[in-house]
């Protein structure tokens, strides 16, 4: 190695353009073998680093998602049942309502896949530069309570408003009390003009019963359903699909036959 390649290699270093660092062999013998002229080696350099901080500042913003699956998409079985909408789905893949801050409700039966669509264009967001944050609704609630306990409400909801999309998994489960009605009020107003995707069992306008304060109801879910894309997923389970084959399952058909 030369006195100027080890000299390079540390400047790189102090510099921390490991992207660089990592294909500079690479680049030097395609110099050497006369592939690159001197402004396309440092072009090409550049482009390594470049996608070396677009890796990794993807890894991060994925990390800090917290799905629960690593799902897109591509990976959905559209085919599964012909009841899906899934032109709608993949018109919201453009992606236009997170560029115009309105938000998705994904609502049906248990089991079609509205989990998989929502991580799925939460990835989909990843990919494009958002930030984003998946959480089941109950465990929001819970940890906006836990504030109230320990004084930390503020900086809890705060962490909640700053991602471009917000998945709401699991909505409206339950009959609310007024502090979790509250909290859900508050959240929605702060994230005004942010994204947020929904799952439900019920439909929205199923979903104003379970305020216990009809005014809170009606200021909040007109707010957020006037605001979205309504996705109506029905059909059979997608689950079932999706389960490993059980041998077991193979030899009771046989014995009973």
């Amino acid at each position: 190695m030369s006195v100027m390649n080890t000299a390079l290699r540390e400047s790189l270093k102090a510099l921390r353009l490991s992207g660089m660092l990592e294909t500079l062999d690479a680049r030097l013998l395609q110099a050497h073998g006369g592939e690159l002229g001197h402004v396309d080696f440092l072009q090409v350099l550049c482009q390594d680093e470049i996608t070396r901080r677009e890796t990794v500042a993807f890894q991060r913003r994925l990390q800090r998602a917290k799905f629960e699956q690593q799902v897109t998409l591509e990976e959905f079985d559209f085919a599964a049942s012909s009841k899906l909408p899934a032109a709608q789905i993949r018109d919201l893949a453009a992606l236009r309502w997170l560029h115009a801050g309105e938000s998705v409700i994904l609502f049906g039966p248990v089991g079609v896949g509205k989990t998989h669509i929502a991580q799925a264009l939460g990835h989909l967001a990843v990919r494009q530069g958002a930030n984003v944050r998946f959480a089941k609704t109950s465990r929001i609630l819970a940890d906006l309570a836990g504030g109230h306990a320990d004084r930390t409400w503020e900086k809890r909801i705060r962490e909640l408003i700053r991602p471009d999309v917000l998945i709401l998994d699991d909505f409206a489960m339950r009959q609310l009390t007024a502090a979790q009605a509250d909290d859900l009020y508050e959240l929605v107003s702060e994230r005004q003009g942010r994204s947020l995707i929904i799952t439900s069992n019920r439909a929205p306008s199923d979903w104003y019963p379970l305020f216990p304060n009809p005014v809170v109801a009606e200021s909040l879910l007109d707010r957020l359903i006037n605001t979205s894309h309504q996705v109506i997923m029905n059909g059979p389970s997608y689950r079932p699909n999706k389960r490993p084959k059980n041998p077991a399952d193979k030899t009771d058909k046989q014995s009973i036959k």
